[in-house]
């Protein structure tokens, strides 16, 4: 049985991506060429490593074992490069970095940018995920670090503080809301809401808590971004929910007003967590702390 590194990066990524598709454009291949590979590795084993349905792929117990061992394998590999690197002429390696919507739109862009400065031998492969989703994907090995919220459990990882901030609601400046100072997130749910994409983490987040108040949040229209979904709530399109730094930047150029959240979730601690810092590569230790030296 013969599987070489490109093998197993590409199974773990299909495996965790729950797609094949998906898993070979993480792999940066084609899927027939990522399809095929998959078949190989099922040919050469001589047992099924994928259930295939009309939803994705889940693996085997086979598959389960595969990627457990795959997963070492790979992290050895990434330690490997990184020792030789040093006699190449420094740090050298990629770190996969798993963030909330809240640190990767406000304060991950200007912590990575120096970093990677700083190594420009490193690459950061960064992903937005739920904060419960974060903790049980770095448990599992799936990534070298996490930002959470502060409110998520994560007692099974080493954790470590990286910024505060909170969620407030916006709203156009004539709007009925402008005048209160505070509110909470259940009175405001008959108002039309400007939100971000669908796949954004904070949007599954807003939807999760009005389902749980028995209303769905009523949106008009999802952006890409905070500082677009204030633009359109300037516009009186509807009333948003972003970060209260984002907030208070574009206020200065937007004729917006910002409403505070009175519910508990609205206050962010956002946290570090890792399985073990010990563990980690170099690179991505010095990451980490580079991240809390900005706390």
């Amino acid at each position: 049985m013969r599987f070489d590194l490109p093998d197993l990066g590409l199974f773990r990524h299909v495996v965790e991506a729950g797609s094949i598709t998906q898993g070979a454009r993480r792999a940066n291949l084609a899927l027939a060429a990522a399809s095929t590979r998959i078949r190989n590795m099922e040919h050469t084993l001589g047992a099924a490593l994928l259930v295939r349905s009309r939803l994705g792929v889940v693996p085997t117990q086979a598959g389960r074992t595969l990627l457990q061992h795959a997963r070492a394998i790979l992290a050895e590999a990434e330690r490997l490069r990184e020792d030789l690197g040093a006699y190449a002429g420094g740090l050298a390696g990629q770190i996969r970095v798993l963030s909330n919507t809240n640190a990767l739109t406000e304060f991950l862009p200007e912590a990575l940018s120096s970093f990677l400065a700083a190594h420009p031998q490193v690459s950061v492969d960064l992903e937005e995920r739920l904060s419960d989703e974060i903790v049980g994907l770095i448990a599992e090995g799936v990534a070298d670090l996490g930002i959470i919220a502060g409110t998520v459990d994560a007692a099974s990882l080493e954790t470590f503080p990286f910024r505060k901030d909170r969620f407030v609601l916006v709203v156009a400046r004539d709007h009925p809301l402008a005048k209160r100072t505070n509110t909470a997130f259940a009175q405001v749910l008959d108002y039309d809401f400007v939100g971000l994409d669908r796949s954004s983490a904070l949007q599954r987040f807003l939807a999760d808590k009005a389902a749980r108040v028995g209303q769905p949040l009523r949106l008009r229209i999802q952006l890409r971004s905070f500082d677009a979904v204030c633009r359109m709530v300037e516009c009186n399109v509807g009333i948003g929910i972003v970060p209260e730094t984002t907030a208070h930047r574009v206020s200065r150029s937007m004729a917006i007003a910002v409403v505070a959240l009175a519910d508990a979730w609205a206050l962010r601690d956002l946290t570090i967590c890792v399985r073990r810092l010990r563990d980690l590569p170099p690179y991505a230790r010095r990451l980490v702390e580079h991240l809390r030296a900005g706390a």
